[in-house]
């Protein structure tokens, strides 16, 4: 009775402790949204004390989510964002995963040396590549324009060892099996193994999608004109030397957020699935 109602007692505690850590991630969020439809003179004017008032607007306005789409043509840089993060997804699933099922079953020379140096490419830094990078785009031509923002973002080191990692635990015996009877490895590739790793794809796209959509400095050094100019970098706009536009900022960040999560939201199990498993078992 007594271990019974000690585990009761931890159930609960745990349950409390979940829920405090809850709402301090979720209450500055709130805040934020909340503070986005307020006038621009009333932001700070229920922050302290702090009151019902401070979560509840009383003078709900929309001026600002209108602002940021007429005036600052935010449109355009949500569609951009969009744009690079959807390109970069679909040839990041193709490379990647074909890298990383040459890493999982082929065998050649200087092959763990490779991967070790793709292990190092998400471990560095990318301040440290930034400049050579920004050299070999500028070279190429390929500053602000889409090819320049969406080429050296398909590769990615972390989805290559998420591939590997999950098409290791396919059984050699499937893919020989298919190699007698006639079958070639980009056969086997596209017919067997993309069928059925829907989890570790998705989990991948999830991954890109993330790191694209909140990419600031690399857009910021190579499509900063307003064409080209994507989520991150327009936020960054309404700070300025004279002042920042809080109301404006806050209805930038809302509409940034909602846009991944909406997306996101309904492929959440796909990414559970090859998070606490790893498909087929040898």
């Amino acid at each position: 009775m007594h271990k019974k109602k000690f585990f009761m007692n931890k159930k609960i505690l745990k349950y409390i402790l979940l829920l405090i850590y809850s709402l301090f991630v979720i209450l500055p969020v709130f805040i934020v949204f909340v503070s986005s439809l307020r006038p621009a003179e009333d932001i700070f004017k229920y922050m302290m004390p702090f009151s019902w008032k401070t979560l509840i607007p009383t003078n709900i306005d929309f001026s600002a989510y209108i602002t940021i789409f007429k005036e600052f043509n935010f449109g355009r840089a949500l569609f951009n964002s969009f744009f690079i993060s959807i390109m970069s997804v679909l040839g990041g699933v193709i490379i990647n995963s074909m890298a990383g099922f040459a890493f999982a079953h082929f065998r050649f020379k200087g092959s763990k040396i490779l991967f070790i140096f793709v292990i190092a490419t998400f471990m560095a830094p990318f301040e440290s590549i930034a400049i050579p990078l920004y050299n070999l785009i500028k070279g190429l031509g390929l500053i602000n324009t889409y090819y320049g923002l969406i080429v050296p973002s398909i590769a990615n080191g972390m989805v290559i060892f998420l591939f590997r990692q999950f098409f290791k635990s396919f059984p050699r015996a499937l893919f020989e099996s298919a190699l007698i009877d006639g079958a070639s490895w980009i056969t086997i590739f596209f017919k067997i193994v993309i069928p059925i790793s829907k989890p570790v794809i998705t989990s991948a796209s999830i991954l890109m999608l993330i790191l694209r959509w909140k990419a600031f400095f690399y857009p910021l050094l190579i499509g900063n004109s307003p064409e080209y100019r994507v989520v991150q970098v327009a936020i960054a706009n309404f700070f300025t030397q004279y002042g920042t536009r809080w109301n404006l900022l806050f209805a930038a960040v809302i509409v940034a957020a909602i846009i991944p999560v909406l997306i996101l939201l309904p492929l959440q199990r796909f990414y559970i699935q090859a998070v606490t498993g790893t498909g087929i078992k040898e």
